[in-house]
């Protein structure tokens, strides 16, 4: 564990599942290439109106610790994204035969 982790452990500082506030994910799982925003795990949210809460919004309030992180990321190919970013998308060029409509 970092220096600040083991005296926030002293100050008795906890945050989510038991884990010293700002303990990174790395400290105590071996973790292969990662995002920074895995390795910092938390977040601030707001609260919500009681009358409007649902289920999903109380799973979502808890604030994610380093036991919950992902150790492992596979991003997916951007390959298609950048062709079309380069040629463009398709376009049809086909003989228009409506009439036009009068904006009158």
């Amino acid at each position: 564990m970092s220096d600040t982790a083991v005296q926030q452990q002293q100050n008795g500082e906890f945050g989510p599942g038991g884990v010293p506030k700002g303990a990174q994910t790395h400290e105590f799982y071996r973790i292969k290439e990662v995002p920074s925003r895995f390795d910092n795990p938390g977040y601030g949210g707001k609260k919500q109106h009681p009358m409007y809460r649902t289920t999903s919004a109380t799973y979502g309030s808890r604030a994610p610790s380093v036991h919950t992180m992902p150790t492992t990321f596979h991003a997916k190919s951007q390959q298609f994204s950048e062709t079309l970013g380069k040629c463009g998308m398709y376009r049809n060029h086909s003989l228009n035969t409506g009439m036009d409509q009068s904006n009158v």
